[in-house]
C-alpha cells in the first residue's frame, strides 16, 4: 500500500497544534471540542478535522478530543517520542543562544557538542558542554550517533561543513546560515533565515500601515466635503 503523502503546510501546523495542547494539559483540560479549540488557535474547526484526519482522526463525534492522548499522539508524528543528538556548528551569540535554550531537551533534543574555529571560543564551557575545534568533528559525529545539525556559521562556510557533515553520517541540518544548501536527497535541510523573515515582517506591518494611511486620508476627504 502506497504511503500517504501529508503536505508541507498541515506538517507546519502541528507543532502549533502540540503547543497548545500542551498549555491546555497544564491548565487541567482533559478534552476539548474543534470548535473550542478553533477558537484558542483563530484557525477554522475544519481545518482543524482536516489536519487531523490525515492521521486517522483522534476525536470522537459529541465528545470532542481527549487531550493528553491528541498530545502524545501528535508528538509520536512529529517523532518528539525519540531522542536525537545534535551538535552546533558555530559557537558565537546565536550558537551559545541555542545551547543555552533548555526547552529543546524537554523535546527529546539532546546536545551532545558545540564546535567552532574561533581559537579565542574553543574550550569555553556552555551549560556544561564545551566548545570544539573542528578538526575531531566527523569522529565526534560517529562516537556519538548525531542525527542532527545546527549550522549557525557564515553562509562562505556553511557549503563546506555541510558536507562534511553529510560524508560523517548527519542526516539532518537546520541552517541558520543566510544561503541554500545542496544535499543528498536523504538529507533533510529546514532552514531558518532570520532576515527574511524580518522582512517578511516589515512587509505586513508596512501593508497595514498603508491602510491605515489610505483610511485616515479617505475619512479627511469625506469631511471635507461636508
Amino acid at each position: 500500500m502506497e504511503e500517504k503523502v501529508i503536505s508541507k503546510a498541515v506538517i507546519s501546523r502541528l507543532p502549533r497544534y502540540y503547543r497548545y495542547l500542551g498549555e491546555l494539559l497544564e491548565d487541567g483540560v482533559e478534552r476539548i471540542s474543534s470548535n473550542e479549540l478553533s477558537s484558542k488557535m483563530k484557525v477554522t474547526a475544519s481545518q482543524i478535522r482536516q489536519d487531523l484526519n490525515n492521521f486517522g482522526g483522534f476525536g470522537q463525534q459529541g465528545y470532542g478530543y481527549n487531550v493528553k492522548y491528541l498530545y502524545t499522539e501528535i508528538g509520536k508524528i512529529l517523532g518528539i517520542d525519540r531522542q536525537h543528538n545534535i551538535i552546533i556548528i558555530g559557537a558565537g551569540n546565536l550558537g551559545q543562544a541555542i545551547a543555552n535554550y533548555t526547552n529543546f531537551e524537554k523535546r527529546g533534543f539532546i546536545i551532545k557538542g558545540m564546535f567552532d574555529i574561533n581559537p579565542r571560543l574553543i574550550g569555553l564551557v556552555v551549560r556544561g558542554i564545551e566548545i570544539r575545534g573542528v578538526e575531531d568533528l566527523e569522529q565526534f559525529i560517529v562516537d556519538n550517533d548525531v542525527q542532527i545539525a545546527a549550522l549557525t556559521i557564515p553562509k562562505t562556510k556553511a557549503p563546506e561543513l555541510a558536507d562534511r557533515l553529510v560524508k560523517a553520517g548527519v542526516k539532518a541540518i537546520w541552517n541558520f546560515a543566510h544561503t541554500d544548501l545542496v544535499v543528498p536527497d536523504d538529507v533533510v535541510v529546514e532552514n531558518v533565515h532570520l532576515s527574511e523573515s524580518l522582512m517578511r515582517l516589515s512587509y505586513r506591518v508596512c501593508s497595514m500601515q498603508d491602510r491605515e494611511e489610505k483610511r485616515a486620508k479617505e475619512k479627511a476627504e469625506k469631511a471635507k466635503k461636508k
